[in-house]
């Protein structure tokens, strides 16, 4: 990734921050869908190969999330298996993104989804009130029955019923997408 200093446009710029919703406000929000859940507390992990140490103590799908923004200035947050690989090059093909994609900037990442770089998450958009942010999830995540992510926070692995976290998303008033995304693309 190359280090872009040049200044968002109007257009493009993320929107002013607004207080972030805390892990146990996601938590109320489960209680109160009836959502049942599981929180394992652990050292905050920041990448994928620090938090696959936790495998063993947590079953399930284990998320890898990439918070993008296309030349439109749009945001798409795809969670995908923690073992797929996309290609940055050619999933705005797959996603619908208008040109390539780059990685979204971190201000725009807590405004949006009220996270820092290191706990991004699909939990996330409980905080993106104004439905900015495209959820797009990987088909072969959504084949466990299980989907394991960070409650608005590194430190922690939250444990959710596939269908259940489908009925948070939804409760959020976002749609999401399921689709092939780490599948190589037939050429």
């Amino acid at each position: 990734m190359t280090d872009d200093h040049r200044q968002d446009s109007d257009a493009t710029a993320a929107p002013p921050a607004v207080a972030a919703k805390t892990p146990d406000d996601l938590f109320a929000f489960l209680d109160a869908l009836s959502i049942a859940t599981t929180t394992h507390e652990h050292a905050p992990v920041f990448t994928v190969a620090e938090s696959q140490a936790l495998r063993d103590e947590i079953p399930g799908g284990h998320t890898k999330n990439l918070f993008l923004k296309d030349k439109k200035g749009r945001y798409f947050l795809l969670t995908v298996g923690e073992e797929a690989e996309i290609d940055l090059k050619r999933i705005h093909t797959r996603i619908g993104a208008q040109g390539r994609v780059s990685f979204g900037k971190p201000e725009a990442l807590m405004a949006l989804l009220g996270v820092v770089p290191g706990a991004v998450t699909c939990f996330g958009v409980i905080n993106d009130a104004d439905n900015q942010v495209t959820l797009i999830f990987d088909e072969a995540l959504m084949e466990h029955e299980i989907i394991n992510g960070h409650p608005l926070r590194n430190d922690a692995t939250t444990s959710i019923a596939r269908d259940d976290l489908k009925r948070f998303v939804e409760a959020t008033g976002h749609a999401f997408t399921i689709l092939n995304l780490s599948a190589p693309e037939a050429t």
